[in-house]
């Protein structure tokens, strides 16, 4: 257990940080969730929309550090991707 108010302070900081960011990281893997049943569907333009709203919300968790910026671009880059072949394979 922590023995200083400096330790103390700390624990409550990292308890604080934490929920945040699983609150976070939930909420993008909620947007992707999103994005991946518009897909399934073959939706485009629904699956466009998802992507759209789901794209602010994977860059601000990489900017917050909650993920790194390489994964986001990442997987922005082949969600992108995916949702572009709809329309290919649909017209």
């Amino acid at each position: 257990m922590a023995n200083t108010d400096s330790a103390r302070k700390r624990i409550r900081q990292n308890e604080k940080r934490n929920a945040r960011n699983n609150a976070r990281r939930a909420r993008v893997r909620t947007f992707l969730r999103k994005v991946e049943r518009a897909i399934a569907t073959g939706d485009k333009a629904a699956a466009t929309e998802a992507l759209k709203a789901a794209q602010p919300e994977m860059q601000r968790a990489a900017t917050k550090g909650v993920m790194h910026l390489n994964t986001v671009s990442r997987k922005l880059s082949r969600l992108s991707a995916r949702v572009k072949s709809l329309d290919t394979a649909a017209g």
